[in-house]
C-alpha cells in the first residue's frame, strides 16, 4: 500500500457525511498520477470518475428537501452565504448540507490533489423543468485565464445525472463532432437534431452518465493542449419537470 492509499483509507474517521469510494488498481494508477501532477492529459481521458458517495439516509433526505420547491434555487457559496447561514442566520436544511459537502470534499481533494485549493462553488435544489439540457459545456476559470485544468467535484443527488463525453474527445470522426457541436449550441445539424442526437450519442456510449448520489471528479479550467477539460450536459427532465439537487465544488491549483 502507498502512502497516498494509506492516507486515503484514514479519511472515514475524518469525513463528516461522505464516503470515500474503494479505488480499482487502475484507477489508483490514474490517481497516483495526477497526485504528481493534475494536468496530465492522458489521465483526464478517464475522468469523470467517483470518489465519494453519499450514505442512503442522506440522499433520501436532500431530495426530500429538494422536493419542497417548485422552481429550481441557486445559490453561491461565498464570504456572503457564509455571513448570512452560518454568522448572522439559521441555516436552513440544505444548507446545512452543503456545507457538510463542502468540508468533506475539501478534505479529500487535500489527500488527492494537494494543491488545490477552493476557487469557487454553488448549489442548486428543486424542480428542473427547462426540456432542452444546458448545452454540453466545460466549466471555466474565468478568474484566470492562463489556467489549465483544475479540479471540479460535482454531485447530482437521487435524479437527473449529468452527461459527460467519454475518452479523449479529439480521437473522434468528423461526424461526431458534428454531432457534438449539435449539444454544444442545441442547434441541428446535418446528422439530425440535438434531441435525436443526444439519445444516440448514449445509446453509442460516446456519452455517459455519471451516477447520481456520488461526488465526481473531474476537469475544469480554460482551453490547454495539457489538459482536457471535461465536456458534459445536463440529463433531460421528463415533462412536468424533476426534483433534484446539484452541488459544485471547484479548485485552483497552487
Amino acid at each position: 500500500m502507498t502512502s497516498l492509499q494509506q492516507a486515503w483509507a484514514t479519511l472515514p474517521a475524518r469525513l463528516g457525511m461522505l464516503e470515500p469510494v474503494q479505488f480499482s488498481s487502475c484507477q489508483w494508477a490514474l490517481i497516483e498520477r495526477m497526485h504528481v501532477n493534475f494536468n496530465d492529459r492522458e489521465a483526464h481521458t478517464h475522468l469523470p470518475m467517483p470518489i465519494a458517495r453519499f450514505p442512503e439516509a442522506a440522499s433520501k433526505a436532500i431530495h426530500e428537501y429538494a422536493r419542497r420547491l417548485g422552481d429550481v434555487r441557486t445559490e453561491y457559496v461565498d464570504d456572503d452565504w457564509l455571513q448570512k447561514n452560518f454568522v448572522d442566520g439559521t441555516p436552513n436544511t440544505m444548507a446545512n448540507y452543503v456545507r457538510r459537502y463542502n468540508n468533506d470534499v475539501d478534505e479529500m481533494m487535500s489527500v488527492l490533489v494537494p494543491p488545490a485549493r477552493y476557487r469557487k462553488g454553488h448549489y442548486a435544489y428543486g424542480k428542473f423543468t427547462v426540456p432542452e439540457p444546458h448545452g454540453l459545456h466545460t466549466d471555466h476559470s474565468a478568474e484566470d485565464p492562463d489556467s489549465e485544468g483544475e479540479p471540479i467535484c460535482i454531485a447530482r443527488i437521487e435524479t437527473l445525472g449529468t452527461h459527460y463525453v467519454a475518452g479523449d474527445y479529439r480521437t473522434h470522426d468528423p461526424g461526431t463532432q458534428s454531432m457534438l457541436k449539435a449539444l454544444r449550441y442545441w442547434i441541428p445539424v446535418p446528422e439530425g437534431e440535438p434531441e435525436a442526437i443526444l439519445d444516440e450519442l448514449l445509446k453509442q456510449e460516446t456519452l455517459r452518465t455519471i451516477p447520481v448520489n456520488h461526488v465526481v471528479l473531474m476537469v475544469a479550467g480554460n482551453s490547454s493542449e495539457n489538459a482536457q477539460i471535461t465536456q458534459h450536459i445536463a440529463a433531460r427532465p421528463p415533462d412536468g419537470g424533476l426534483h433534484s439537487a446539484f452541488f459544485q465544488r471547484h479548485y485552483k491549483l497552487t
